[in-house]
């Protein structure tokens, strides 16, 4: 009976270790879980308006949201009719994506535009952008700032329709809407636009633009809904530096800018790669080095990016700025894709 007791005792004694041991386990797993969840993100996107205010007439011509209390971030939006550039509703003027190397803010106006955030710092900033007044990021923040002067330009990576040798933006649309998406691999921006009118036609496009972690370049898929000539993006000329490439196989191209173009003033490097089959000419516009789209309904991909001087171990000369470019292009060459 005794040896009964102790087989008894020693079993239950084994069972209690092994549910201490199991439990043990159980809490690394939900640790190591736990660390998974709250990693740093390394790409971000917002959207975000002023609250608390109105519409008012103002000084230059047309309505603008005046006595802004906050502004609140959303993830969708149709563009109010009223809205234009200047009318201070849209914290930096419109969405804002990122990397963990450089942002980007897209002009949701007529202008259309694309600048460049430059960052000093390798987190997350677009959430504090703008927040402590209106267009404090012209002026050098602890993050970086606005570093591209986008003027009449595209800026970089934007879209415009090239008619009689000059870009027409997007002056007439019936409708825009915009919608932002952040996971895990990727954070993107989507635009709408719906009844772009320009000459004599009208049609509807969608622009989304994506950055991945650790990477400098957006990647831009265009789909307009009617095949029309002189769709372009393009590389606003501050008269640097101006050169081009082609890969190996003559599948993909650059046309790329290098030299003191930034607000600072200091260097910058900018770039778009496109298919070459989906082109329909390079050439020098008004404003801008312009990439002319093949007339398509099919969606078109291309690439653009920006690598500033003093992001954190940046780019410092054009020789390393080529460098890295060369290194994409044949990354191109050999996948077809970034």
């Amino acid at each position: 009976m005794k040896t009964l007791k102790f087989i008894i005792t020693l079993c239950c004694a084994a069972s209690i270790v092994a549910c201490k041991s199991e439990k043990k386990e159980d809490t690394k797993e939900a640790i190591v879980e736990s660390e998974k969840v709250v990693e740093t993100p390394k790409t971000y996107a917002e959207l975000s308006i002023a609250e608390g205010g109105e519409w008012v007439n103002g000084e230059r011509g047309h309505e603008e949201y005046q006595g802004t209390t906050h502004f609140k971030n959303i993830d969708q939006l149709r563009v109010p009719d009223k809205h234009t550039d200047h009318t201070w509703y849209l914290r930096y003027e419109g969405p804002g994506w990122e990397s963990n190397k450089i942002g980007y803010r897209l002009y949701l106006d007529w202008r259309n535009g694309i600048d460049i955030f430059g960052k000093v710092t390798d987190t997350m900033v677009l959430s504090k952008v703008g927040q402590d007044g209106f267009d404090s990021y012209h002026e050098p923040q602890s993050w970086g700032l606005d570093i591209l002067k986008v003027g009449n330009g595209l800026g970089i990576g934007s879209l415009g329709r090239l008619v009689d040798d000059k870009v027409l933006h997007f002056k007439e649309v019936d409708s825009t809407f915009a919608s932002i998406e952040n996971n895990a691999n990727q954070s993107s921006v989507t635009i709408n636009y719906n009844g772009w009118k320009t000459a004599n036609d009208k049609i509807d496009l969608k622009s989304t633009l994506s950055i991945r972690p650790d990477k400098r370049y957006t990647k831009h898929t265009i789909q307009p809904s009617k095949a029309i000539q002189g769709i372009v993006t393009g590389i606003v000329d501050h008269g640097v530096n101006y050169f081009t490439k082609e890969s190996a196989n003559k599948k993909w191209a650059y046309i790329a800018t290098y030299g003191e173009q930034t607000l600072v003033p200091d260097d910058l490097g900018m770039a778009i790669f496109y298919e070459v089959e989906t082109t329909a000419d390079v050439k020098k516009g008004e404003d801008d080095y312009l990439v002319e789209f093949k007339p398509t309904t099919k969606a078109v991909m291309f690439y653009f990016l920006g690598a500033w001087e003093q992001e954190p171990n940046g780019i410092k000369t054009e020789a390393e700025f080529k460098t890295y470019l060369d290194e994409l292009l044949n990354e191109l060459n050999a996948n077809n894709k970034l």
